[in-house]
């Protein structure tokens, strides 16, 4: 399967992927844009802005389209930054890279949607844009488990703990309930 890992930052993601990738040695990881992007010396602001955003969601969808094999983990995938740009931009921004976004988020089997929990599991500063994550947290619900914006992603929302999450995965990716 194809499967990308979705959620504001600071909500466990890399810690799933990591857990994952353990668990499915078969799968190769692809890390997420922000990271690529630095490794290859491109600049970001710190917070990023919307051009940051849509450099990122641009290297998503490029990831996902140019990666062909069966057995990938994505960390995030283009439905994250649309809900950053949804957060930050106007509707015009979000009108040119949603059919791109769309298109290459077809080629996904699961997203795996980890959402921020009550109480939070990790304690974020003000500094890291608290408000920006909870919104993005609730457009990626919209976009993601609500198919508001009818992507069609098949959306898997997990929580609990990085063990009880990454149980969860490997559920529903083998089909066997005993799975962990």
């Amino acid at each position: 399967m194809r499967i990308a890992i979705s959620g504001t930052h600071a909500t466990g993601k890399s810690t799933l992927i990591a857990e994952l990738a353990r668990a499915l040695p078969g799968y190769s990881v692809v890390e997420e844009p922000y990271h690529a992007l630095l490794d290859e010396g491109h600049e970001l602001a710190s917070p990023p802005t919307i051009e940051d955003f849509e450099t990122q969601l641009e290297r998503s969808c490029a990831s996902l389209s140019g990666t062909t094999d069966a057995h990938v983990l994505f960390e995030r995938c283009p439905a994250d930054f649309l809900g950053y740009l949804a957060a930050l931009a106007d509707a015009d921004v979000l009108a040119e890279w949603l059919p791109p976004a769309a298109a290459a988020m077809s080629s996904l089997d699961l997203v795996v949607f980890v959402p921020i929990e009550r109480p939070d599991r990790i304690d974020v500063p003000e500094d890291e844009g608290r408000r920006l994550r909870r919104r993005v947290n609730a457009v990626l619900r919209e976009i993601l488990v609500d198919d508001g914006w009818g992507l069609g992603a098949r959306a898997l929302e997990v929580r609990g703990t990085p063990d009880d999450r990454a149980r969860r995965v490997l559920r529903h990716v083998t089909g066997n309930p005993g799975a962990a």
